[in-house]
């Protein structure tokens, strides 16, 4: 259990820091191939354009379950506080439904790409792999979305209960 709360807490973060120095550290590693030995890895561009692509789904994922993503709050503003709770688990659900359909149509889409067994120019690496960056992204997504609204709900409830109380 204590595994499963670490990853709960840690598991985005941790590999979005560890997925940024990595790439850090090869374009880095490119640069001085190129300018001081005069030779490039033909690899290293690839890998770190698929690693971006990780961490621009994994960083969505992350978004969401720290509350970082772009909202309009001009209707939120409106809406009569016994209405709230509904409106607000409504719109976490249309996004969810979204998410859900990404993931089970790029899922569709990464496993046709692995079918056809297309392999990347440089590294001869399945071009399923970089695709899988989208069903894994919007399926962490998903979980975080479902772990958003619960907590909402549980907050505004209790928020809710305090007011009557007091």
């Amino acid at each position: 259990m204590k595994i499963i709360k670490w990853l709960d807490e840690n598991f985005e973060e941790k590999l979005l820091v560890a997925m940024l120095a990595f790439s850090v550290i090869l374009i880095f590693l490119q640069v001085i191939m190129r300018k001081v030995f005069s030779n490039s890895l033909s690899w290293s561009e690839e890998l770190a354009r698929y690693i971006f692509l990780y961490m621009i789904w994994i960083g969505a994922s992350y978004a969401t379950k720290k509350g970082k993503h772009l909202r309009i709050d001009v209707i939120n503003n409106k809406i009569p506080e016994d209405k709230f709770l509904v409106f607000e688990l409504f719109i976490y659900a249309i996004w969810l439904i979204f998410t859900l359909i990404l993931f089970v149509l790029s899922a569709k889409l990464t496993a046709s790409v692995f079918a056809r067994g297309q392999l990347s120019p440089a590294m001869r690496l399945p071009m399923g792999y970089p695709y899988l960056s989208v069903p894994l992204g919007s399926g962490l997504m998903a979980i975080r979305l479902v772990q958003k609204m619960v907590e909402f709900y549980k907050e505004y409830k209790g928020s809710t209960l305090e007011k009557i109380e007091g």
